[in-house]
């Protein structure tokens, strides 16, 4: 959204269903240490496996007059992949899977916000491995208000998305790890 996938994403936008008075409109960055962008997989068909791209940075241009107006943005660093594998982190950041050094970066931009209750359809591009392809994410607010420490108002939400990993140019290993991709953003933002 400036989520994403991861993400994905990620995509703030269902705050505006609540639109609490404590988060107002405006321009806000990615809370860097407290946004995930996950992605999980089939392994063999036995057992799902997720990782995540550390340390993803972004913005989200919010407002609660007009919902439907907002934006998000998130970019991942590839070669900050993570799981619980140091051998399979460096395998992923290589030509098989991310390829990091040539493609360094992953990105979702919204196109298209559309607020209905207390969640949000967040249409927009993903970009991986040099690939740019329509996702959808469906988004729901977790929280917001001022940050207890900087005072500044934060807003959090949550999104999902299934992609296929072979549209990116990503399909190494496909059957044994499925094409599925659940991609979820967990995404904080703060007002700059």
């Amino acid at each position: 959204m400036r989520a994403a996938f991861l993400a994905f994403a990620l995509v703030a936008t269902p705050v505006l269903a609540q639109a609490p008075a404590n988060v107002p409109s405006g321009t806000y960055s990615v809370d860097t240490g407290h946004t995930q962008v996950l992605f999980t997989v089939m392994h063999l068909g036995i057992s799902e496996y997720t990782g995540q791209f550390t340390q993803p940075t972004g913005s989200l241009t919010l407002d609660t007059a007009k919902p439907d107006n907002s934006k998000v943005e998130v970019t991942f660093p590839i070669d900050k992949v993570s799981t619980t594998v140091p051998a399979l982190d460096a395998h992923l950041k290589k030509a098989d899977f991310f390829d990091a050094e040539k493609f360094p970066e992953g990105k979702f931009v919204s196109t298209k916000v559309t607020v209905k209750g207390t969640s949000a359809t967040i249409v927009g591009n993903l970009t991986l491995k040099g690939v740019t392809k329509p996702v959808t994410l469906q988004a729901k607010f977790t929280g917001g208000g001022p940050h207890p420490m900087s005072k500044k108002p934060n807003v959090g939400f949550t999104a999902t998305a299934t992609v296929k990993r072979s549209e990116f140019g990503v399909s190494y290993g496909i059957p044994m790890v499925s094409d599925d991709v659940k991609l979820v953003i967990n995404a904080a933002f703060e007002q700059k």
